[in-house]
């Protein structure tokens, strides 16, 4: 009898975490580059490792001793989100595979998809989060109509010249992107032991710059909402397991010799 609660309750457990995901998924529906989480049910057969006590169980995300289900969120989905046009000059996106690094505190890689640049106060160039552009490239005071090149390059005019060249963007692939880890304000960070790539843009795999443009979240809202729902009945029959059991249960303890 305690077999079922205990299946049931592993069953609960891992829908929670799944309905976690999905409600994740939904609540960043409308945040530029976001890359969507999946998830997989997993078996489970058996148990692999047994705690010293009832209280280390309950406390463990190890498996239960008679099996039941499990929920195992899946590596980011990378694929590409909608390009949307703003008009805005500062706008940047990515068409296609590719980060853009920044310098991160003490030094720190970390990598970016592209959103809203800002100039700092000492000129130089960042993303919206603030972290300079590894690139280091300074934009003068009196600069206007900032230009990023789909190679790259970026140019603006200077009072004594149209069209000056003041550096050049480049790209990095990651070799594998489960080695990312994801931050706020759309950053990544790459692993200990990740490999990066460097890559010219529209070349070697990589995309190209897109101005004015913002990459949206590459979240299927209808999509995420029927898997809300299919979700919902699994919760609801995994619930029903342990509502069963335990009237079995109370019946078995009603019984009289």
């Amino acid at each position: 009898m305690n077999g079922a609660m205990d299946i049931g309750a592993v069953a609960l457990r891992a829908q929670q975490r799944a309905l976690d995901t999905i409600a994740n998924n939904v609540a960043n529906v409308n945040t530029p580059t976001y890359k969507r989480v999946d998830g997989d049910f997993t078996e489970v057969m058996a148990r692999q490792m047994q705690p010293i006590s009832q209280t280390a169980l309950l406390a463990s995300q190890d498996y239960l001793p008679t099996g039941g289900v499990r929920f195992a969120p899946r590596e980011m989905i990378f694929h590409q989100g909608d390009i949307r046009v703003t008009g805005n000059r500062l706008d940047l996106a990515i068409e296609g595979a590719g980060f853009i690094e920044l310098m991160g505190p003490d030094g720190q890689l970390l990598l970016w998809r592209g959103g809203t640049l800002k100039v700092l106060d000492d000129g130089l160039l960042a993303s919206d989060s603030g972290h300079a552009l590894r690139a280091n490239i300074t934009i003068p005071d009196d600069a206007t109509n900032m230009e990023v090149m789909a190679d790259g390059t970026i140019k603006a005019d200077l009072p004594e010249s149209q069209g000056v060249e003041l550096g050049q963007l480049a790209l990095v692939r990651v070799a594998s992107e489960n080695d990312l880890d994801r931050l706020d304000r759309s950053l990544y960070r790459p692993a200990e032991g990740a490999r990066l790539i460097d890559a010219v843009p529209g070349e070697d795999g990589a995309g190209l710059f897109a101005q004015g443009r913002i990459e949206s979240s590459n979240v299927d809202l209808s999509e995420e909402m029927v898997d809300l729902l299919t979700v919902q009945r699994a919760f609801a029959a995994s619930a029903q397991i342990i509502q069963a059991a335990d009237q079995l249960a109370g019946i078995t303890n009603s019984l009289k010799r």
